[in-house]
Protein backbone atom coordinates (compact mmCIF):
# COMPACT_ATOMS: atom_id res chain seq x y z
CA UNK A 1 0.00 0.00 0.00
CA UNK A 2 1.46 3.58 -1.29
CA UNK A 3 1.52 6.29 1.77
CA UNK A 4 1.86 9.96 0.29
CA UNK A 5 3.52 11.50 3.08
CA UNK A 6 3.03 15.55 3.27
CA UNK A 7 4.35 17.96 5.46
CA UNK A 8 2.60 20.63 7.14
CA UNK A 9 4.04 23.89 7.46
CA UNK A 10 1.45 26.71 9.27
CA UNK A 11 2.30 30.53 8.10
CA UNK A 12 1.00 32.42 11.67
CA UNK A 13 -0.12 36.33 10.40
CA UNK A 14 -0.71 38.49 13.23
CA UNK A 15 -4.07 40.28 13.61
CA UNK A 16 -4.42 44.22 12.05
CA UNK A 17 -4.36 45.46 15.19
CA UNK A 18 -1.22 43.98 16.07
CA UNK A 19 0.69 44.28 12.81
CA UNK A 20 3.50 45.61 13.11
CA UNK A 21 4.85 49.00 11.13
CA UNK A 22 7.25 48.29 8.08
CA UNK A 23 9.98 49.99 6.37
CA UNK A 24 8.78 51.32 2.99
CA UNK A 25 12.35 49.98 1.63
CA UNK A 26 11.18 46.32 2.74
CA UNK A 27 8.11 46.65 1.29
CA UNK A 28 8.64 48.87 -2.26
CA UNK A 29 10.72 49.53 -4.89
CA UNK A 30 12.08 52.52 -6.84
CA UNK A 31 10.74 52.36 -10.46
CA UNK A 32 13.72 52.17 -12.31
CA UNK A 33 15.95 51.15 -10.55
CA UNK A 34 16.43 47.21 -11.44
CA UNK A 35 18.39 44.99 -12.85
CA UNK A 36 19.25 43.47 -15.97
CA UNK A 37 20.06 40.31 -17.46
CA UNK A 38 23.17 39.38 -19.81
CA UNK A 39 24.02 36.40 -21.51
CA UNK A 40 26.47 35.30 -24.23
CA UNK A 41 28.59 32.50 -25.78
CA UNK A 42 31.95 31.48 -24.41
CA UNK A 43 34.00 28.28 -24.27
CA UNK A 44 35.33 26.58 -21.38
CA UNK A 45 39.22 25.37 -21.88
CA UNK A 46 41.11 23.05 -19.84
CA UNK A 47 39.10 20.13 -19.27
CA UNK A 48 40.29 16.67 -17.77
CA UNK A 49 39.22 14.94 -21.05
CA UNK A 50 35.61 16.19 -19.54
CA UNK A 51 34.54 18.45 -22.50
CA UNK A 52 32.02 17.74 -25.66
CA UNK A 53 32.03 15.18 -27.65
CA UNK A 54 32.92 16.83 -30.97
CA UNK A 55 31.17 14.03 -33.18
CA UNK A 56 28.10 15.49 -31.41
CA UNK A 57 29.11 18.90 -31.09
CA UNK A 58 30.10 20.31 -34.27
CA UNK A 59 29.32 24.02 -33.34
CA UNK A 60 32.29 23.63 -30.42
CA UNK A 61 34.71 22.49 -33.23
CA UNK A 62 33.93 25.40 -34.86
CA UNK A 63 33.95 27.87 -32.08
CA UNK A 64 37.89 26.57 -32.14
CA UNK A 65 38.33 27.29 -35.84
CA UNK A 66 37.40 30.55 -35.65
CA UNK A 67 39.10 31.39 -32.55
CA UNK A 68 42.16 30.04 -34.11
CA UNK A 69 41.81 31.96 -37.03
CA UNK A 70 41.58 35.13 -35.48
CA UNK A 71 44.90 34.13 -33.59
CA UNK A 72 46.52 33.58 -36.92
CA UNK A 73 46.37 30.02 -37.15
CA UNK A 74 45.01 28.66 -40.07
CA UNK A 75 43.14 24.79 -39.72
CA UNK A 76 43.07 23.45 -42.89
CA UNK A 77 39.23 22.31 -43.87
CA UNK A 78 40.03 18.54 -44.34
CA UNK A 79 40.92 18.20 -40.51
CA UNK A 80 38.28 17.65 -37.94
CA UNK A 81 40.41 18.42 -34.78
CA UNK A 82 39.10 16.11 -32.17
CA UNK A 83 38.59 17.89 -28.39
CA UNK A 84 37.72 16.66 -25.15
CA UNK A 85 38.78 19.31 -22.99
CA UNK A 86 37.07 22.25 -24.56
CA UNK A 87 32.78 22.95 -24.12
CA UNK A 88 30.59 25.18 -25.34
CA UNK A 89 28.93 26.69 -22.68
CA UNK A 90 26.37 29.75 -22.35
CA UNK A 91 27.63 32.65 -19.71
CA UNK A 92 24.70 34.89 -17.89
CA UNK A 93 25.00 37.43 -15.42
CA UNK A 94 22.70 40.19 -13.46
CA UNK A 95 23.89 43.63 -14.21
CA UNK A 96 22.23 45.41 -11.21
CA UNK A 97 21.47 49.28 -11.19
CA UNK A 98 23.74 52.12 -11.06
CA UNK A 99 26.95 49.87 -11.71
CA UNK A 100 29.94 51.76 -13.26
CA UNK A 101 32.36 50.57 -15.96
CA UNK A 102 35.20 49.22 -14.46
CA UNK A 103 33.43 47.49 -11.54
CA UNK A 104 32.90 43.31 -11.89
CA UNK A 105 30.18 41.37 -11.28
CA UNK A 106 29.59 37.18 -10.67
CA UNK A 107 28.42 35.51 -13.71
CA UNK A 108 27.02 32.01 -14.47
CA UNK A 109 28.53 29.10 -16.74
CA UNK A 110 26.54 26.79 -17.83
CA UNK A 111 27.39 23.59 -20.72
CA UNK A 112 25.22 23.46 -23.88
CA UNK A 113 26.68 20.61 -25.66
CA UNK A 114 27.36 17.29 -24.10
CA UNK A 115 30.53 18.23 -21.70
CA UNK A 116 30.34 15.92 -18.29
CA UNK A 117 32.12 17.97 -16.22
CA UNK A 118 33.33 21.63 -16.09
CA UNK A 119 35.61 21.30 -12.79
CA UNK A 120 39.24 22.71 -13.68
CA UNK A 121 37.94 24.61 -16.56
CA UNK A 122 38.66 28.46 -17.60
CA UNK A 123 36.03 30.21 -19.44
CA UNK A 124 37.81 32.30 -22.55
CA UNK A 125 36.91 35.62 -22.89
CA UNK A 126 33.39 35.89 -23.31
CA UNK A 127 30.99 39.26 -24.39
CA UNK A 128 28.02 39.24 -22.62
CA UNK A 129 24.75 41.39 -24.28
CA UNK A 130 22.02 42.99 -23.14
CA UNK A 131 18.21 42.65 -24.49
CA UNK A 132 19.17 45.73 -26.67
CA UNK A 133 22.52 43.54 -28.04
CA UNK A 134 25.09 45.85 -26.79
CA UNK A 135 27.98 44.25 -25.07
CA UNK A 136 27.63 45.27 -21.37
CA UNK A 137 30.68 42.87 -19.55
CA UNK A 138 33.25 41.11 -20.30
CA UNK A 139 33.50 37.38 -18.84
CA UNK A 140 36.47 35.24 -18.58
CA UNK A 141 38.19 33.41 -15.83
CA UNK A 142 38.32 29.97 -13.90
CA UNK A 143 35.07 28.44 -13.34
CA UNK A 144 34.08 27.08 -10.00
CA UNK A 145 32.01 24.03 -9.99
CA UNK A 146 30.02 23.03 -7.03
CA UNK A 147 28.80 19.10 -8.21
CA UNK A 148 31.49 16.46 -9.10
CA UNK A 149 30.37 12.99 -11.04
CA UNK A 150 32.23 9.99 -10.91
CA UNK A 151 31.02 6.92 -13.61
CA UNK A 152 32.26 3.54 -14.61
CA UNK A 153 33.00 1.25 -17.25
CA UNK A 154 30.01 -0.43 -16.87
CA UNK A 155 27.74 2.08 -16.92
CA UNK A 156 27.43 3.14 -13.44
CA UNK A 157 27.41 6.88 -12.24
CA UNK A 158 27.51 8.72 -8.96
CA UNK A 159 27.00 12.50 -9.04
CA UNK A 160 26.68 15.32 -6.46
CA UNK A 161 24.53 18.43 -7.52
CA UNK A 162 25.30 19.33 -11.33
CA UNK A 163 28.88 19.37 -12.70
CA UNK A 164 28.10 20.56 -16.38
CA UNK A 165 27.31 23.93 -14.53
CA UNK A 166 29.64 26.87 -11.98
CA UNK A 167 30.05 29.96 -11.09
CA UNK A 168 33.23 32.47 -11.76
CA UNK A 169 33.08 35.03 -8.66
CA UNK A 170 33.69 38.49 -10.15
CA UNK A 171 34.58 36.97 -13.48
CA UNK A 172 32.89 40.09 -15.55
CA UNK A 173 34.08 43.61 -16.07
CA UNK A 174 31.58 46.11 -16.77
CA UNK A 175 31.99 47.83 -20.07
CA UNK A 176 29.14 49.57 -20.58
CA UNK A 177 26.45 51.27 -18.11
CA UNK A 178 23.00 51.27 -18.19
CA UNK A 179 21.32 54.79 -17.97
CA UNK A 180 17.82 55.00 -16.29
CA UNK A 181 15.53 58.06 -15.76
CA UNK A 182 16.29 57.86 -11.96
CA UNK A 183 16.87 61.73 -11.84
CA UNK A 184 15.08 62.71 -14.78
CA UNK A 185 11.58 62.90 -13.87
CA UNK A 186 9.86 65.08 -11.66
CA UNK A 187 8.21 62.35 -9.15
CA UNK A 188 9.62 59.28 -7.88
CA UNK A 189 7.27 55.96 -8.24
CA UNK A 190 7.55 53.86 -5.67
CA UNK A 191 6.40 49.95 -6.65
CA UNK A 192 4.79 47.77 -4.15
CA UNK A 193 6.57 44.10 -3.98
CA UNK A 194 3.13 42.58 -3.64
CA UNK A 195 -0.17 44.07 -4.62
CA UNK A 196 -2.63 45.80 -1.78
CA UNK A 197 -5.00 48.24 -1.80
CA UNK A 198 -4.95 49.13 1.60
CA UNK A 199 -1.33 48.81 1.51
CA UNK A 200 -0.93 51.42 -1.33
CA UNK A 201 -3.55 53.55 0.64
CA UNK A 202 -1.51 53.37 3.72
CA UNK A 203 1.64 54.18 1.75
CA UNK A 204 0.11 57.17 0.26
CA UNK A 205 -1.13 58.56 3.84
CA UNK A 206 2.18 58.06 5.41
CA UNK A 207 4.34 60.01 2.79
CA UNK A 208 1.41 63.25 2.93
CA UNK A 209 1.86 62.57 6.90
CA UNK A 210 5.68 63.20 7.05
CA UNK A 211 5.73 66.19 3.71
CA UNK A 212 2.34 67.20 4.02
CA UNK A 213 0.07 68.18 1.24
CA UNK A 214 -0.71 65.73 -1.76
CA UNK A 215 2.56 64.89 -2.23
CA UNK A 216 2.05 61.02 -2.70
CA UNK A 217 -1.00 59.99 -4.98
CA UNK A 218 -2.08 56.03 -4.75
CA UNK A 219 -2.46 55.50 -8.78
CA UNK A 220 -3.24 51.62 -8.37
CA UNK A 221 -2.52 48.68 -6.30
CA UNK A 222 0.97 48.72 -6.57
CA UNK A 223 2.50 52.12 -7.41
CA UNK A 224 2.24 55.44 -5.54
CA UNK A 225 3.49 58.57 -7.26
CA UNK A 226 5.58 61.13 -5.34
CA UNK A 227 6.92 64.36 -6.33
CA UNK A 228 10.30 64.56 -5.71
CA UNK A 229 13.07 67.42 -5.63
CA UNK A 230 15.38 67.84 -8.94
CA UNK A 231 18.10 67.98 -8.07
CA UNK A 232 20.38 64.37 -8.06
CA UNK A 233 21.77 65.25 -4.61
CA UNK A 234 18.53 65.69 -3.10
CA UNK A 235 16.80 63.23 -4.81
CA UNK A 236 19.05 60.62 -2.75
CA UNK A 237 18.15 62.07 0.05
CA UNK A 238 14.75 62.28 -0.63
CA UNK A 239 14.63 58.74 -1.61
CA UNK A 240 16.50 57.67 1.49
CA UNK A 241 14.37 59.66 3.90
CA UNK A 242 11.59 57.71 2.21
CA UNK A 243 12.69 54.72 2.50
CA UNK A 244 13.42 54.48 6.30
CA UNK A 245 9.28 55.58 6.83
CA UNK A 246 7.34 53.11 8.36
CA UNK A 247 4.00 52.12 7.88
CA UNK A 248 1.29 49.40 8.53
CA UNK A 249 1.25 47.43 5.96
CA UNK A 250 -2.44 45.70 4.58
CA UNK A 251 -3.21 42.52 6.09
CA UNK A 252 -3.08 39.62 3.45
CA UNK A 253 -6.16 37.68 2.17
CA UNK A 254 -7.44 34.42 3.65
CA UNK A 255 -6.02 32.07 1.90
CA UNK A 256 -4.73 28.00 1.77
CA UNK A 257 -2.35 26.82 0.01
CA UNK A 258 -1.52 23.59 -0.83
CA UNK A 259 1.71 22.63 -3.00
CA UNK A 260 1.07 18.83 -4.53
CA UNK A 261 4.91 18.05 -5.50
CA UNK A 262 6.21 18.46 -1.70
CA UNK A 263 3.01 18.65 -0.05
CA UNK A 264 3.74 21.60 2.10
CA UNK A 265 0.56 23.46 3.24
CA UNK A 266 0.40 27.16 3.92
CA UNK A 267 -2.13 27.94 6.05
CA UNK A 268 -3.23 32.03 6.60
CA UNK A 269 -4.35 33.14 10.18
CA UNK A 270 -7.42 34.38 8.75
CA UNK A 271 -8.90 31.45 7.33
CA UNK A 272 -11.93 30.89 8.68
CA UNK A 273 -14.79 27.93 8.68
CA UNK A 274 -18.72 27.95 8.59
CA UNK A 275 -20.23 25.71 10.87
CA UNK A 276 -19.40 22.31 9.46
CA UNK A 277 -18.87 18.28 11.28
CA UNK A 278 -16.39 16.48 9.32
CA UNK A 279 -15.77 12.89 9.95
CA UNK A 280 -12.04 11.44 9.26
CA UNK A 281 -11.27 7.59 8.51
CA UNK A 282 -9.60 5.80 6.55
CA UNK A 283 -9.67 1.67 4.84
CA UNK A 284 -6.44 -0.15 4.16
CA UNK A 285 -6.69 -2.92 2.16
CA UNK A 286 -3.71 -5.06 2.04
CA UNK A 287 -2.82 -8.26 -0.66
CA UNK A 288 -0.34 -10.24 -0.32
CA UNK A 289 0.74 -13.15 -3.14
CA UNK A 290 2.54 -16.35 -2.07
CA UNK A 291 3.13 -19.22 -4.07
CA UNK A 292 3.22 -23.13 -2.67
CA UNK A 293 4.74 -25.61 -4.09
CA UNK A 294 2.94 -29.14 -4.25
CA UNK A 295 5.18 -31.95 -4.28
CA UNK A 296 4.00 -35.59 -5.77
CA UNK A 297 4.87 -38.47 -3.78
CA UNK A 298 7.19 -41.17 -4.39
CA UNK A 299 6.38 -43.43 -7.39
CA UNK A 300 3.40 -41.10 -8.35
CA UNK A 301 4.89 -39.85 -11.54
CA UNK A 302 3.19 -37.41 -10.71
CA UNK A 303 5.00 -33.71 -11.44
CA UNK A 304 5.76 -30.70 -9.16
CA UNK A 305 3.20 -27.57 -9.19
CA UNK A 306 3.03 -24.03 -7.76
CA UNK A 307 -0.04 -22.93 -6.86
CA UNK A 308 -0.85 -19.46 -6.22
CA UNK A 309 -2.56 -18.34 -2.79
CA UNK A 310 -3.79 -14.77 -2.19
CA UNK A 311 -3.95 -13.57 1.82
CA UNK A 312 -6.60 -10.06 1.70
CA UNK A 313 -6.39 -8.52 4.99
CA UNK A 314 -8.90 -5.25 5.46
CA UNK A 315 -8.15 -2.36 8.43
CA UNK A 316 -10.54 0.40 8.91
CA UNK A 317 -9.52 2.71 12.26
CA UNK A 318 -12.44 4.10 14.21
CA UNK A 319 -13.71 7.06 12.29
CA UNK A 320 -13.94 9.81 14.41
CA UNK A 321 -16.34 13.16 13.95
CA UNK A 322 -15.32 16.74 14.80
CA UNK A 323 -17.48 19.66 14.58
CA UNK A 324 -16.22 23.06 13.48
CA UNK A 325 -18.16 26.41 15.00
CA UNK A 326 -19.10 29.43 13.08
CA UNK A 327 -15.82 31.47 12.46
CA UNK A 328 -13.06 29.15 14.06
CA UNK A 329 -9.81 30.00 13.39
CA UNK A 330 -6.21 28.98 12.69
CA UNK A 331 -5.44 27.44 15.80
CA UNK A 332 -8.76 25.58 16.08
CA UNK A 333 -8.68 23.78 13.29
CA UNK A 334 -5.11 22.73 13.59
CA UNK A 335 -5.76 21.47 17.32
CA UNK A 336 -9.35 20.10 16.16
CA UNK A 337 -7.35 17.88 13.46
CA UNK A 338 -4.53 16.88 15.49
CA UNK A 339 -6.71 15.33 18.20
CA UNK A 340 -8.30 12.95 15.69
CA UNK A 341 -4.62 11.81 14.74
CA UNK A 342 -4.93 13.13 11.13
CA UNK A 343 -1.87 13.22 9.36
CA UNK A 344 -1.00 16.52 6.98
CA UNK A 345 -2.03 14.44 3.93
CA UNK A 346 -5.66 14.00 5.90
CA UNK A 347 -5.65 17.43 6.79
CA UNK A 348 -5.36 18.24 2.61
CA UNK A 349 -8.30 16.29 2.03
CA UNK A 350 -10.60 17.80 5.01
CA UNK A 351 -9.73 21.39 3.35
CA UNK A 352 -10.85 20.60 0.00
CA UNK A 353 -14.03 18.90 1.40
CA UNK A 354 -14.90 21.91 3.20
CA UNK A 355 -14.40 24.35 0.37
CA UNK A 356 -16.57 21.63 -1.74
CA UNK A 357 -19.38 21.98 1.24
CA UNK A 358 -18.59 26.00 1.07
CA UNK A 359 -17.73 26.00 4.78
CA UNK A 360 -13.94 27.35 3.99
CA UNK A 361 -13.98 31.34 4.32
CA UNK A 362 -10.74 31.27 2.29
CA UNK A 363 -9.14 30.98 -1.28
CA UNK A 364 -7.92 27.37 -2.19
CA UNK A 365 -4.46 27.39 -4.20
CA UNK A 366 -2.99 24.14 -5.37
CA UNK A 367 0.18 24.76 -6.93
Amino acid sequence: MHKFRLSLVIALCLLPALSPAERIKDLAVVSGVRSNQLVGYGLVVGLDGTGDQTTQTPFTVQSIVNMLQKFGVTIPSTVNPQLKNVAAVTVTAQLPPFIKVGQTIDVTVGSIGNASSLRGGDLLMTPLRGADGEVYAMAQGSVVVSGFGVSGKDGSRVSVNVPSGGRVPNGATVEHEVRNDFATQPFVMLNLNTPDFTTASHLSEGINKLLGGASAVALDPVSVKVVAPTETNQRIAFVSQLQELDIEPGDAPARVIINSRTGTVVIGSRVRVSPAAVAHGSLSVTITEHHDVSQPNAFSQGTTQITPRSDISISQPEARMFVFNAGVNLDEIVRAVNEVGAAPGDLVAILEALKEAGALRAELIVI
